[in-house]
């Protein structure tokens, strides 16, 4: 009896231990922490903006190149310093580039990027000189003109990012294709004097702005269409962003519309300001 009692407890304890064991082998392993990914704007971009641009009050000096036309000048037939103020807004712009940084999260960021905007702004400057020898009441009218079809951009960038927000600095190199016309008219309206450039005009930009991108659960992410067309990014950004411009200046030649040895020179110099807002696809980020 004694031994039927100590063989039925050696079997119930070895069941016991092996339900125990396979209890313990039922039980999930201990949870693997993940790392929440940190952002990044390091990477490759492009992406579509609008424009506005407006001028800095771009000076127009006109001077005579012989006695006849020199003496029209200092009297004021024709005008010795005017000015052409415009502005507009763009019709459609972009850009791509690269941006570097240092530290994930937040730290210094620098980066390169080439853009170009299609300004489309023109604008006309109407002067009345005084009247001339054979009719002194009667004003001598002028008329200039200046257009910039388009700013094209190339341009170093430094700034300091606040995880996904950036403010930055930039400048470089500017171009764009402009247009000057000059026009001198007698007393009563004859078209007297011509001139006109039209070609691509370089110089410098400088300028700041900010950017944002848009975290992956925001509702703001239904209006990216590229991820309708299959293209792979890991995030999108607005932005918003100033520049002052200047393209210099350039000499246009207002020579006779008659055969004549009387000509003028009319400088021409465009500068001004551009602001900018649209968005950015980047790639490769986390």
């Amino acid at each position: 009896m004694t031994k039927k009692l100590l063989l039925a407890s050696t079997v119930l304890a070895g069941m016991t231990a092996a339900a125990s064991a396979a209890d313990l082998s039922r039980r999930a392993p201990p949870p693997v922490f993940t790392p929440v990914p940190v952002f990044t704007w390091t990477g490759f971009y492009a992406g579509l903006e609008s424009v506005y641009t407006f001028s800095d009050r771009q000076r127009i000096t006109t001077l005579g190149n012989t006695a006849a036309t020199v003496d029209n000048v200092n009297v004021g037939r024709r005008p010795p310093v005017t000015s052409i103020e415009s502005d507009g807004f763009g019709n459609v712009g972009g850009g791509a580039g690269y941006n570097y940084q240092f530290t994930p999260g937040s730290g210094f960021v620098v980066g390169v990027a080439a853009n170009v905007d299609w300004t489309d702004i023109q604008k006309r400057r109407g002067v009345f000189g005084v009247g001339n020898l054979v009719a002194p009441g009667i004003p001598n009218p002028s008329n200039f003109r200046q257009s910039l079809e388009y700013l094209g951009t190339a341009t170093g960038k430094l700034g300091y990012a606040f995880d996904r927000f950036l403010v930055y600095g930039t400048g470089g190199f500017a171009f764009g294709e402009v247009q000057y016309d000059a026009k001198f008219y007698t007393p009563a309206f004859a078209l007297q004097f011509a001139g006109r450039y039209q070609g691509l005009d370089t110089g410098y930009v400088y300028g700041g702005g900010v950017e944002y991108a848009i975290p992956t659960d925001s509702f703001l992410n239904a209006f990216a269409f590229a991820k309708y067309l299959g293209l792979k990014y890991d995030a999108v950004t607005i932005k918003a962003e100033y520049l002052h411009y200047d393209l210099g200046s350039r000499n246009v030649l207002v020579g006779p519309v008659i055969p004549s040895a009387n000509s003028y020179t009319s400088r021409f110099r465009t500068e001004g300001s551009i602001v900018k807002v649209g968005f950015n696809y980047k790639f490769g980020g986390y």
